[in-house]
């Protein structure tokens, strides 16, 4: 049986290391495909970063242009706690430019593999290991802070990698990194390769999850005698992304009581990186995910209610969240009374039988409910007459000439507002006609025709979803009429809207 983990050093722990983390989101991460980040969304991460307790940013590649070093610049003009850092290549030009920048240090990188010495440099190891030394003191020279990272390190040969890195601390290179640049490395040879340099002197890692192994691979390497972890704010990066800083930084703390970083403000930092470069955070993302502490089996919610720590590994006030829980087809009593008492609902033991089986019903047609949706069904089942200060009056809808028109009268609080439009058809223009009665400001998430009966008389289910601040509602209205169907749904879910949070929701003339 082969031993994964192989066996670490008995003198350096998970529980006794002294881990910080150099965050290249502004370098790696950007190079991740479809990824641009302005000189603002730079700043702004890095002073984030910054608050959160990063010790050190890699800001960007000051040889990659006048633009990119612009933005280097400013973010060494933000006089920042964290060391502010340029990737380098090896190539003397490369420090030069990191030198214009301000930055503190440079993140050197040279081939390890021969693979790159021989195959992409055209060059031999005795003239890297000349290279590296020379360039590493020249930069120290310079007073720049330097690491030396051998690139492919994961696939050189150990003994040339150990030389090459022994090279660079003897010229002055403040650590040494070892990389597993495309996420080939197995943990196995990851806690072989840092054991054997991590004796030469300061000494991080640099992980990629192509294999879905970076995480393994950052803790053995720590376990191993690293102490500086290269990560990204939510694991971007090219191809399967980097390993992630929140997840290594709850990892370290909730597993091994290893402090690296303010965890509070995890939640609040990847929120920002997502944004600002439009790529999503998938919902079952641990740490940040939108479902990393949301519940909906009814099982593990009324587990949750009764003890927090049932269903979850660590609070989620630890890195900045609130706990959801989620009504669905899985949910049940327990989870849905605690929805209720949240908005002062109180309900019989029957009504709640009829509240939770509707939650059900909706659930199993993939629909989210809401809490809007569930104090609207709270209202039906106890025959509450509920406030519509929205009625329709009369709609009208014709497609017969070149430009499907509509018009829509409505009463709104008592008075009567009429406004018409055009669209693509008579449901677009009816919808359009409606907006412009209202003027409400609510914004239609989906729109789509849920169920067709049979038959002359066919009945049409139309269903709408409609957000405006953070609620949400869905609403089916059904009709013979699609056009009629259409408005009356957007109309009923203006109107749930607007009694869950009449003071948000504004109706003008």
């Amino acid at each position: 049986m082969v031993d994964l983990f192989g066996e670490l050093p008995e003198t350096n722990t998970l529980s006794d290391s002294d881990v910080q983390f150099l965050d290249t989101t502004l370098r790696d991460g950007e190079q991740a495909p479809g990824i641009s980040l302005t000189p603002t969304d730079k700043a702004e991460i890095a002073q984030k970063l910054d608050a959160t307790g990063v010790s050190i940013i890699e800001a960007g590649s000051a040889c990659t242009g006048v633009g990119e070093r612009e933005t280097i610049l400013r973010v060494t003009n933000l006089d920042l706690d964290a060391m502010v850092t340029s990737f380098a290549r090896g190539v003397k030009n490369d420090i030069d430019l990191a030198l214009d920048c301000g930055v503190d240090g440079v993140n050197l990188v040279v081939p390890a593999s021969d693979r790159h010495i021989e195959g992409k440099v055209g060059t031999t190891r005795d003239e890297v290991i000349e290279t590296t030394v020379n360039l590493t003191e020249y930069a120290k020279d310079h007073g720049l802070w330097v690491e030396v990272l051998g690139e492919d390190g994961s696939r050189a040969d150990l003994d040339f990698l150990e030389r090459l890195m022994s090279g660079a601390i003897d010229a002055g290179a403040d650590r040494i990194c070892y990389c597993d640049t495309v996420g080939h490395a197995t943990p196995e040879h990851t806690a072989a390769a840092v054991s054997q340099l991590a004796p030469l002197g300061p000494t991080s890692t640099h992980t990629h999850d192509d294999l879905g192994l970076a995480m393994a691979n950052t803790l053995v390497s720590i376990g191993a005698g690293a102490n500086l972890v290269h990560a990204t704010v939510n694991g971007i990066g090219e191809r399967a992304g980097n390993v992630a800083l929140e997840e290594v930084a709850i990892a370290l703390d909730h597993g091994y009581d290893v402090e690296t970083v303010e965890t509070e403000r995890l939640y609040d930092l990847a929120q920002t990186v997502a944004t600002a470069t439009d790529v999503p955070l998938a919902p079952n993302k641990a740490v940040v995910g939108e479902n990393a502490f949301a519940h909906e089996s009814g099982i593990h919610t009324d587990g949750t209610l009764k003890d927090e720590t049932m269903y979850e590994p660590y609070s989620p006030n630890a890195v900045g969240r609130e706990r959801r829980l989620v009504l669905g087809k899985h949910a049940g009593r327990a989870g849905v009374r605690s929805a209720l008492n949240e908005h002062n609902v109180e309900v019989t033991d029957d009504e709640l039988t009829t509240i939770v089986e509707r939650v059900k019903t909706i659930g199993e047609r993939g629909r989210r409910i809401t809490d809007t949706d569930l104090l609207a069904i709270a209202d039906e089942v106890q025959g509450r007459d509920r406030d519509r200060p929205i009625e329709l009056l009369d709609l009208t809808a014709t497609s017969g000439g070149a430009t499907p028109t509509a018009s829509v009268r409505l009463a709104v609080d008592g008075e009567e507002h009429v406004a018409s439009g055009v669209g693509s058809g008579p449901v677009d223009a009816a919808v359009t006609a409606t907006r412009k009665a209202l003027d409400i400001d609510a914004t239609l998430e989906s729109y789509h025709v849920d169920a067709i009966t049979g038959g002359t008389n066919a009945l049409v289910t139309v269903e709408v979803e409609v957000s405006h601040s953070d609620h949400s509602v869905s609403v089916n209205a059904s009709d013979a009429d699609i056009t009629r169907a259409s408005v009356t749904a957007m109309l009923d879910a203006f109107n749930q809207l607007l009694e869950t949070d009449r003071r948000s929701v504004t109706v003008t003339e």
